[in-house]
C-alpha cells in the first residue's frame, strides 16, 4: 500500500471535489492524470473503486499553489475527471469548486487569515482570470457555519462572496465568439456566448419541450439529446474551441420562461448529463446574455430594476450580480456561494 496523498474533500457550492496542494501531485501531467483517475475510480460509471460519486458534479479536482502572479495570492487549477471514461479535462473552470479554494488555502497555510474576513485573490489557471473571494474568518480562522442558503444544498453555511472582472471571452477570446447575437444551427436559433463559460443558449420550445422537464426526463429523451449534441459539435469550432467531441465545453443551456419570479428558467447539459442546478460561470454567462439585446435569452427575460439576476434551475435558483458601465457593457460580476470541509486526510491510489 502506498503512503497516501494529502487531500481535503470539500463541498464547493453545489459540487464536491478533492482539493490538493500542487506539490503533493506528480509534475508530469500524464502521471498526474492517471493518478487522479485511479483515485476517483474512473473509468467506471459507479466509480466503486474510488472516491468519485458517479456523477460529474462529484468527480472534480482542485489543485492549489501559491501564485507567482503579482495580481494573485493563489493559483487554482480545476480538473474535471470523467466518470465512465479515462479522461481528465482542464478546458474549463468551475466556479462552484472555486468557493472552496480560499478556505482550503487558509487551512493549509498558503494564505494568512485576517479577522473577521479574509480577501483572497485567486488566479483561475484554466482561463487566466482572477477572482476576488471574501471568506468569513472570525478570530483569524475559517468558519463554515453561517446563515447563507443556496438552492441545491440543504441547510445553511457561511457566505463566500466571489467577484470577477474581465471574464468576457476568457475561453473563446470574445464575449460573442462569432460576432453575432444569434447563429443558426440545424435550423434552430442559438446564442453562442462566453462570459466565464462557453455556452450555447437555445429555447427549449425549439426542441418541442417545455423546459420544465426533470433531469431524469431529459436524460431519457434520446432524440433531444442527439439534436443538442449535433449543435454542440458544430458550435464548438466556431467558438474557437476546436474539436469538442471529447471536451466538456461548450455547455448547452435550454431556456424557457421563468416559473418562480426569476429572469428565466434553465436546463444545462454538461455536456451530456443534465446539471442538478447550473454552474456558476454558466449562470453568469446566461445572465449576461439576458442583458444583450436580441439574444435568445433576452427575448424571454424580464430584466429587474437592480443588478441582481435570479437564474432558475432544477433545484431552485442562483443569484448573479451583473454591474454595467455607462455604456451598458458588463464591467463586473459577482455571486454568493458556500463551502464546507467534509474530510481532511490522505487519499490512496
Amino acid at each position: 500500500m502506498n503512503s497516501g496523498i494529502p487531500a481535503m474533500w470539500m463541498r464547493g457550492g453545489t459540487s464536491k471535489a478533492l482539493y490538493f496542494r500542487c506539490e503533493d501531485l506528480p509534475d508530469d501531467i500524464c502521471s498526474r492524470d492517471q493518478l487522479l483517475l485511479k483515485i476517483m475510480g474512473s473509468p467506471d460509471k459507479r466509480q466503486i473503486d474510488g472516491v468519485g460519486g458517479s456523477n460529474p458534479l462529484t468527480s472534480k479536482v482542485a489543485i492549489i499553489s501559491c501564485s507567482e502572479d503579482s495580481e494573485a495570492d493563489i493559483d487554482y487549477l480545476f480538473l474535471q475527471v470523467a466518470v465512465d471514461k479515462a479522461e481528465v479535462n482542464d478546458s474549463q473552470g468551475c466556479g462552484n469548486v472555486l468557493a472552496g479554494v480560499g478556505p482550503f488555502a487558509i487551512e493549509r497555510g498558503l494564505v494568512s487569515a485576517d479577522a473577521p474576513e479574509t480577501t483572497t485573490r485567486i488566479r483561475m489557471c484554466n482561463t487566466g482570470e482572477i477572482a476576488e473571494v471574501i471568506i468569513s474568518t472570525p478570530g483569524g480562522k475559517v468558519t463554515y457555519d453561517g446563515d447563507e442558503t443556496i438552492d441545491g444544498v440543504p441547510g445553511t453555511s457561511a457566505a463566500i462572496q466571489i467577484f470577477f472582472s474581465n471574464l468576457a471571452g476568457s475561453n473563446c477570446g470574445s464575449l460573442l465568439p462569432t460576432g453575432n447575437v444569434t447563429d443558426i444551427f440545424d435550423g434552430l436559433e442559438c446564442t453562442l456566448i462566453d462570459n466565464g463559460m462557453p455556452c450555447v443558449i437555445i429555447k427549449a420550445s425549439d426542441f418541442g419541450i417545455s423546459g420544465q422537464e426533470s433531469r431524469h426526463q431529459l436524460e431519457l429523451n434520446a432524440e433531444v439529446k442527439s439534436a443538442i449534441e449535433s449543435i454542440r459539435l458544430k458550435a464548438g469550432s466556431l467558438m474557437e474551441l476546436g474539436d469538442v467531441t471529447k471536451k466538456s465545453v461548450p455547455k448547452m443551456t435550454l431556456v424557457s420562461e421563468p416559473l418562480n419570479g426569476g429572469l428565466l428558467n434553465t436546463r444545462s447539459f454538461i455536456p451530456h448529463r443534465v446539471h442538478a442546478s447550473i454552474g456558476v460561470f454558466a449562470a453568469i454567462t446566461v445572465g449576461s446574455a439576458c442583458v444583450i439585446p436580441n439574444t435568445v435569452a433576452a427575448s424571454l427575460a424580464p430584466l429587474p430594476d437592480r443588478g441582481i439576476y435570479k437564474i432558475e434551475h432544477p433545484s431552485g435558483f442562483i443569484k448573479v450580480r451583473l454591474e454595467l458601465d455607462d455604456n451598458g457593457v458588463i464591467a463586473r460580476t459577482g455571486i454568493i456561494r458556500t463551502a464546507r470541509k467534509l474530510m481532511d486526510g490522505a487519499v490512496y491510489s
